[in-house]
C-alpha cells in the first residue's frame, strides 16, 4: 500500500499538481480529519468516470473499490461518508477549483488556427435553495469544437447576467487564433472588443436585443451585394436541413460599423430543415456580425459548430450525467459538482481506444479496473 502522494502514478501526479492550490476548508476546523482532500478528489473523478451520479452513490464506489483505490493513495481511513463529501464540495472554494480545472483543460488542449471555441449558458436545474433565497445557478462555458474540451467557465445567478460574466471569462483564456462564436445575448460592443484583444475573431447572433443592429442587417441583406454563398446539406436524426450561408464584406453603407471594433463581414444563414416524421418543412433565416474575412463557407461551418456547446456539453451534463436531476443544494455544491462532471467528461472523451458511446465507457469503467485506470491516465 503507498504511504505517500509520490508513489502515486506519474500520469496522475502531473494532473494532481494543478489542484495543489485548492485550500482544504476543513483545515479551520478543530480537531482532526481522517480524509485528506487529494484521496477525496481523486476517488470522486474515479466514481463519476464509473457512473456515480451522486455523494451516495460516490461514497459506495469507494467501500467496493476501496482495494483499488489503495493502489494510488493509502486511504488508510477507507474512504469517507456522503455526508462528509457533501460537507467537503459544499465548503470547497468553487472558484480556485474552477482555475484548477481552466489551467488543467489548458495544458491538454491543442489549439489550431481557426479553432471555433462556442460560448453559452446553462443553468443548473435543482439548484435553487428557497430557504437561503438562492435562485438557480448560471453556467457561462467555453467549449472548444475541435477539442471536445470545455476551457472555462463562470458562474452567475441569473441568465441575465451572462453580459458581465462573458468578459471576465475571455480573460481566462488562451484565444489567439481562435473563432469565438456566441449567440444574441453576447453580441455586445464590449465583447467584441475583448474577442479581438484576445487576437481572436468573433462571430455573434444578431437578434432584437439589437433592434437597430438587426434592422441594418437585413436592410444590407436586402440590398444585395453578396460577396460570398456556401450551401451544405446534413441528414440525421430524422431530419435533412439545407443551410445557405450569404456574407457581404462591403459595408461603406451600413450605419455604426465604426462602433464594432474589428467588423469585416455581416451573414446570413437561411436553413431548410424537412422533418421526415412530421413530413413538414421548416424554413428560418439568422444574422451575425463577425471579424472574419468573407468566408461564406468557414462562417457557415463556424455556425453549425456553434451547437457543439449544446450537443456535445449541456445534453451530456444533463442525460448522461444526470447533472439536472442532482439535488444538490447547499453552498458551493452545485458549482463543484459542475466542474467535477466536467473533468470526467474531459477524461471520458480523452480515452479513444475504444469506438464506444460515453454510456458504455462509463459501464466499462464501472466493470473494468484497468479501464478506469486508463481513462483517469493513472
Amino acid at each position: 500500500m503507498p504511504n505517500s502522494f509520490q508513489k502515486t502514478p506519474k500520469n496522475f501526479q502531473v494532473f494532481h499538481s494543478f489542484f495543489n492550490t485548492l485550500t482544504d476548508p476543513r483545515r479551520t476546523d478543530r480537531g482532526k480529519f481522517f480524509y485528506p482532500l487529494e484521496e477525496i478528489l481523486f476517488l470522486t473523478i474515479a466514481a463519476v468516470i464509473s457512473g456515480a451520479d451522486n455523494w451516495t452513490s460516490i461514497s459506495k464506489f469507494g467501500q467496493t473499490k476501496l482495494s483499488w483505490l489503495r493502489k494510488y493513495y493509502p486511504y488508510q481511513q477507507g474512504t469517507p461518508s456522503h455526508d462528509i463529501l457533501g460537507d467537503l464540495f459544499a465548503r470547497l472554494d468553487d472558484k480556485v477549483f474552477s482555475q484548477c480545472f481552466t489551467d488543467w483543460v489548458s495544458s491538454i488542449a491543442t489549439h489550431t488556427e481557426g479553432d471555433i471555441v462556442a460560448i453559452d449558458g446553462k443553468t443548473i436545474c435543482n439548484s435553487t435553495d428557497r430557504s437561503t433565497n438562492k435562485s438557480a445557478l448560471h453556467v457561462v462555458s467555453a467549449y472548444a469544437s475541435e477539442n471536445r474540451l470545455c476551457l472555462g467557465q463562470k458562474i452567475v445567478n441569473q441568465k441575465s447576467n451572462e453580459i458581465t460574466a462573458i468578459p471576465e471569462l475571455l480573460e481566462l483564456l488562451e484565444l489567439k487564433g481562435c473563432i469565438i462564436t456566441i449567440d444574441a445575448m453576447g453580441c455586445q460592443k464590449k465583447i467584441a472588443q475583448e474577442i479581438i484583444k484576445k487576437d481572436a475573431d468573433y462571430l455573434l447572433m444578431v437578434k432584437d436585443n439589437q433592434k437597430e443592429l438587426k434592422k441594418q442587417v437585413e436592410k444590407m441583406f436586402a440590398r444585395g451585394c453578396v460577396a460570398q454563398t456556401d450551401t451544405q446539406f446534413d441528414v440525421g436524426h430524422g431530419r435533412a436541413e439545407t443551410r445557405t450561408c450569404d456574407v457581404i464584406d462591403d459595408l461603406r453603407f451600413m450605419d455604426e460599423r465604426e462602433q464594432w471594433k474589428g467588423l469585416k463581414s455581416i451573414i446570413r444563414v437561411q436553413s431548410e430543415r424537412y422533418d421526415k416524421q412530421t413530413q413538414r418543412t421548416s424554413h428560418q433565416a439568422r444574422y451575425y456580425i463577425s471579424s472574419m474575412d468573407a468566408d461564406a463557407k468557414k462562417a457557415n461551418s463556424a455556425v453549425r459548430k456553434h451547437w457543439s456547446i449544446e450537443n456535445n456539453l449541456h445534453w451530456v451534463l444533463d442525460v448522461i450525467f444526470k447533472e439536472d436531476a442532482s439535488l444538490k443544494k447547499k453552498g458551493n455544491s452545485a458549482v463543484n459538482y459542475n466542474i467535477i462532471l466536467k473533468l470526467a467528461l474531459a477524461m471520458i472523451d480523452s480515452e479513444k481506444s475504444r469506438k464506444i458511446s460515453k454510456p458504455i465507457k462509463r459501464l466499462n469503467a464501472a466493470w473494468d479496473d484497468d479501464y478506469r485506470a486508463k481513462i483517469l491516465n493513472c
